[in-house]
């Protein structure tokens, strides 16, 4: 498909998400393609492709159209993200300065984590979590951080079956059962950590922000060359972290980790 029959398309896609908004309620695929001078199965088709993102909502009872978890989970990332990384800037950045490597700020998004924040440390490599990068959240220290924050019902909705668990070197869960076990270590340690399964030689330590709901909105984390840092001194490691992650949770409104 070129590139002048995909843009229509996205903009009608717009169109119908704007409608849906401003209706306050679900309509009907007839009123739809009346209210925007469509035709009807031009109007099918592209709520079709709508539901397949999540973006668009089918009730067939009522046989109407509303706005999906994908439209709601759009809207609430950018009221989280907005003021998120402003408030987390200047604290990675004193992260940052004490420990001596690089820091990073991420948020959940479906079964990944995109990070917002990357503070680099001078003189440290170059990673592969910079700002936008997406990658799985069980095997970040980020991702795993944040889903020990999650009850047990959401965390099955993400991970259903062994097709939900992608893999990068070969290492890192790859079931429910044995993400379980991992979520359950850093409820224990009050952190996260993962060591060679995002990125070969390098290991991270991580602690989830939470806001004022409780809810674990971020997590931040601390990437390290793995012998750069005896195993000894990461819960003392860890331990700035959580200081961190409590000074973002209080301007956030929320508490403690």
């Amino acid at each position: 498909m070129g590139r002048s029959s995909r843009v229509p398309a996205l903009r009608q896609g717009v169109r119908i998400l704007r409608l849906l908004a401003r209706h306050g309620g679900p309509m009907p695929a007839a009123a739809v393609a009346r209210e925007l001078e469509l035709p009807r199965s031009s109007i099918y088709h592209l709520l079709s492709e709508l539901e397949t993102d999540g973006l668009v909502v089918h009730l067939p009872e009522e046989r109407r159209y509303g706005l999906g978890l994908g439209a709601f989970e759009l809207g609430s990332a950018y009221t989280r993200q907005a003021p998120l990384a402003r408030l987390a800037r200047p604290l990675l950045h004193d992260l940052v300065d004490d420990v001596g490597h690089g820091a990073h700020l991420a948020v959940l998004h479906g079964r990944e984590v995109v990070y917002l924040l990357e503070e680099r440390a001078p003189g440290s490599p170059s990673l592969v979590t910079g700002v936008g990068v997406r990658l799985p959240a069980h095997l970040t220290a980020s991702g795993r951080a944040i889903l020990a924050g999650l009850d047990a019902a959401q965390v099955r909705a993400l991970f259903p079956d062994a097709s939900a668990f992608a893999d990068r070197h070969g290492v890192g869960p790859r079931s429910l059962s044995a993400l379980r076990i991992v979520l359950s270590e850093v409820r224990q340690l009050g952190h996260a950590t993962e060591s060679g399964e995002v990125t070969p030689g390098f290991a991270s330590v991580a602690v989830a922000a939470r806001d004022h709901a409780g809810y674990p909105i971020a997590g931040i984390a601390v990437t390290f060359a793995e012998d750069a840092v005896d195993l000894r001194v990461r819960p003392a490691l860890a331990g700035r972290i959580v200081r961190t992650a409590s000074d973002l949770s209080r301007r956030l409104g929320g508490g403690r980790p």
